[in-house]
């Protein structure tokens, strides 16, 4: 065998024991008369040991030879350590090596292969096989192997049965750009993959499964984010004979089932908060309510004096970030510039310091006097010592200006703790959102979500102010999941075709195949879709998928190890009827 123990077990127990050991060097140190090596597999690192009293010479040589990544085996006796290594749980000991095998020599690696390494981060793209032996990948990966153990464990539990659905779907025109797929065998097709299961989980329900779930690949071809790959795993889940209570408190029950086993956090309280007041409070419909910094509207208070820019306001908009009075005019200038980069877009910033003897300073002093300031502490919830910070304009722009401060300030204060975990449901979604480039209403969730019963009514009359039956999951900031009652009623569902531009012939084209199996007795359903690369990351304290991503793709969209995408050989091209035309 190659190995009767692994590099991360031998204790003080194992002393006398002939082992055998295999993996990789990590490093070694020669000193002529002795030569340490530190061996690594993914369980841990043993240090092993050649000296000329107890080692043959022929070994010491072939010692000598051994370079970083070796994949070496060797058998030898567990001895104590003379000098103890408290930091690894092998600390207390080592082998005194009396064979040596080399299984494949290696080449220098390009970066370390170590916790802090000198590798950045396309290098370490490129050989992400390297990669992945440092500790901080291998460790996020086998995180997220404990996080999809743990939903499937919970699901199973909870009567989900785990259903595959097909990769090679057909193309719809809702949401993000499809990945498209050439069929040789059907000339001039293409299949789709796809950017969730949603129609074939219904037709689950509809089939009569009752719980279904399954973390699953989905694709789409948009834009990219740290938060974003073209391709990413949900854990997606759909129940019959259910309404909007009945999937928070189970996909609740998941979210503390994870939090405890993963994290060994307790969360007691999953508050719920309408969409409109998340915006109006937030300026997102994903807010981070580990700290405060809600938002206070100021027309009111401050659209009554000489101050134009305020006057021609849509909506003046202020939060009071704690403690930050002590700010400099330095920093708050640079503050300003902060907001006023293109990412953040404001125009300009003012504040207002309020002082521990209950005085303001602000900078339009020369428009408003201490009473009017007081009024914004009020309103704000300013606190001695705190800094508001207030900005103006179109209301949705200059909502996501500040949300988008707040978040900045939050940062910088300290206030985003990655070990403290605040879940918060988001509901009552608008239906639909109006398009002003295509002049048409697009689906806010999918064309498959239900409006609010009671307000089916005003699809007719005001479809812009249907609320729909869909839901949320924000974990610290983050969308980790979101769902809805689907439409299981043809004629509900042919109404919101309508809505949203769909001739009756577009419609039976492309979800012809949904509406049938209306026909034959679709159950009332829903469900929801937690993405799985988001979650994994929040639990593990970080907002960046990528280290808990196998092979992820880069910004571009671009896997830079393999060098995809890549061309196709024009014989392929030719046999699935494709013709290349690019021009300049």
């Amino acid at each position: 065998m190659y190995r009767t123990h692994s590099c991360g077990e031998l204790r003080a127990s194992h002393i006398n024991t002939e082992v055998t050991l295999a993996g990789w060097v990590q490093k070694s140190r020669d000193k002529g008369f002795m030569i340490w090596v530190d061996l690594r597999d993914r369980y841990g690192i043993t240090q092993l040991i050649f000296d000329e009293e107890r080692t043959a010479a022929d070994l010491m040589e072939k010692a000598k030879g051994l370079g970083r990544e070796f994949v070496i085996q060797v058998k030898g006796t567990v001895i104590e350590r003379q000098s103890k290594n408290p930091n690894i749980p092998t600390g207390d000991v080592e082998v005194l090596v009396s064979e040596l095998t080399v299984l494949n020599e290696a080449k220098l690696p390009p970066f370390t292969i170590e916790d802090e390494t000198d590798g950045g981060e396309d290098l370490r793209m490129k050989y992400r096989y390297l990669d992945i032996r440092r500790n901080p990948v291998k460790e996020s990966l086998l995180f997220r192997h404990k996080v999809g153990m743990e939903v499937r464990k919970y699901l199973s539990d909870e009567g989900f049965a785990e259903v595959e659905t097909p990769y090679l779907i057909k193309s719809t025109p809702e949401g993000a750009r499809d990945f498209v797929v050439p069929s040789r065998m059907n000339e001039g097709q293409f299949y789709a993959l796809p950017q969730s299961p949603q129609t074939f989980k219904q037709l689950l329900m509809v089939g009569g499964m009752d719980k279904y779930f399954q973390i699953v690949k989905c694709f789409r071809d948009e834009d990219l984010r740290a938060d974003r790959q073209p391709e990413f795993t949900q854990i997606d889940c759909e129940m019959t004979f259910v309404e909007q209570e009945d999937i928070l408190n189970t996909f609740e029950g998941l979210t503390r089932h994870l939090l405890k086993e993963i994290k060994g956090v307790e969360v007691d309280k999953f508050p719920r908060m309408q969409y409109d007041d998340a915006m109006r409070l937030y300026g997102n419909d994903k807010p981070d309510i580990r700290f405060g910094m809600e938002f206070g509207e100021l027309n009111e208070v401050a659209q009554h004096k000489d101050f134009k820019v305020f006057n021609s306001a849509e909506l003046v908009v202020g939060i009071a970030v704690p403690g930050a009075a002590s700010y400099t005019r330095k920093e708050i200038d640079k503050l300003i510039d902060w907001v006023k980069r293109p990412q953040v877009g404001a125009l300009g910033m003012v504040y207002v310091k309020c002082n521990e003897d209950g005085s303001f300073k602000s900078s339009v002093d020369k428009f408003y006097d201490q009473e009017d300031l007081a009024k914004w502490a009020e309103v704000t919830g300013a606190k001695a010592g705190d800094l508001i910070c207030v900005l103006s304009g179109p209301t949705d722009k200059t909502r996501a200006q500040m949300s988008a401060l707040r978040m900045e300030m939050a940062e910088r204060l300290g206030l985003r703790k990655p070990d403290e975990f605040a879940p918060l449901w988001v509901v009552d979604f608008p239906l639909l959102e109006w398009d002003e480039e295509t002049e048409r209403y697009h689906a806010m969730h999918h064309p498959f979500t239900s409006p609010k019963p009671e307000q089916i009514s005003l699809l007719e009359t005001e479809p812009g102010k249907v609320k729909a039956n869909a839901y949320d999951l924000v974990l610290n900031g983050n969308e980790i999941g979101g769902g809805s009652i689907r439409i299981h009623d043809k004629q509900i569902q042919a109404m919101m075709f309508d809505y949203l531009g769909f001739t009756p012939e577009e419609a039976k084209a492309q979800f012809g195949f949904l509406m049938d199996a209306f026909e034959y007795g679709a159950p009332p359903h829903g469900g929801i879709a937690f993405g799985f690369d988001r979650l994994v990351a929040i639990l593990g304290g970080q907002e960046t998928i990528r280290d808990f991503i196998a092979f992820p793709k880069n910004n571009s969209g671009r896997d830079v190890m393999i060098d995809a995408p890549a061309p196709v050989d024009n014989e392929q091209l030719k046999e699935l009827s494709i013709k290349l035309d690019i021009t300049e």
